[in-house]
């Protein structure tokens, strides 16, 4: 096999190929042997030995930072319309954000060991949570069900395309074939995130994806356990419907969270990724080649 850093002409590096690098990479030893190097303003970028396409390029700023973002992090993904709703008033979702969007949702799955979504979304979405709009394994996954409510025939215990877990509160379901169960204490609101994700983590499954619904990324976020956030806007307007982002917010503009923010567009969609843990190993503009923004008078998360 030809190494990237062969004399002998090569193509151009297309998007393709450069997934299949990033896929491998997640330090920065491996992001050196995948064909990256830092430049002297910390940014990285294929090196230049092999042309690149633009497309190559614009994978290294959107993904590398969560490629080294180390074995515990968690972050979580929302398309909505442009009045912040991520289905119609009927619950159809098909599809709010463009094929940009779903193609950028899969390769998050395909760098994270598990996939998280509610009850809610399981019962009305039946989503498959596997990778198949790129190349990359399927996380493991988590279906959050406090009071054991899901119906046994969803995909995600059936289908057998990648190994799911199904937490439940104590003493909430029977086992089912195929599907690892996991219970966990349960309030009103539903599992602990924090606690949670440090159950995942034991079982090896660091590495996690908020997917859906909006309920769950939101408790996600207002409970401060979420790395990064992932909004991905489209130009619709729904006027009415399943609502995105919602918590008991601040009484003052000023109290308002305003991480450090990135901005990609995806076709006719925009992708904003919050970085809500500043300063942590992967964040910054030195792990891409887009850096973030911070507002004036922002309130770190």
């Amino acid at each position: 096999m030809r190494r990237w850093d062969d004399e002998r002409p090569v193509d151009p590096l297309d998007a393709t190929e450069a997934w299949e690098r990033l896929l491998r990479v997640r330090t920065e030893r491996d992001a050196e042997a995948a064909g990256l190097v830092r430049d002297p303003d910390g940014r990285w970028r294929w090196h230049r030995r092999r042309e690149a396409s633009p497309e190559a390029a614009r994978l290294v700023a959107r993904y590398l930072p969560l490629c080294l973002a180390g074995p515990r992090r968690a972050v979580a993904q929302l398309g909505q319309s442009v009045d912040g709703f991520i289905a119609t008033r009927t619950g159809d979702a098909h599809y709010v954000t463009g094929e940009e969007d779903r193609r950028h949702l899969h390769r998050l799955r395909a760098l994270v060991d598990a996939v998280v979504v509610g009850a809610g979304t399981a019962v009305a979405d039946d989503p498959r949570l596997t990778v198949r709009a790129c190349a990359g394994p399927n996380p493991v996954r988590v279906v959050l069900d406090p009071r054991g409510r899901v119906p046994a025939d969803r995909g995600v215990f059936t289908d057998g395309a990648a190994p799911t877990l199904w937490v439940v509160g104590a003493g909430r379901a029977d086992a089912r074939p195929g599907v690892e169960v996991l219970r966990l204490p349960a309030a009103a609101g539903g599992f602990d995130p924090v606690h949670l994700l440090d159950a995942l983590a034991a079982r090896g499954l660091g590495r996690v994806l908020v997917e859906g619904g909006g309920v769950t990324v939101s408790r996600f976020l207002e409970a401060g356990a979420l790395h990064r956030l992932y909004v991905t806007v489209a130009p619709v307007i729904l006027g009415d419907g399943v609502p995105g982002l919602r918590f008991r917010g601040p009484e003052l503009m000023s109290g308002a969270l305003r991480a450090p923010v990135r901005r990609f567009p995806l076709g006719e969609d925009s992708l904003f990724e919050f970085d809500l843990r500043p300063g942590e190993s992967g964040s910054g503009s030195g792990s891409g080649e887009v850096p973030y923004e911070q507002h004036a008078g922002a309130r770190q998360a």
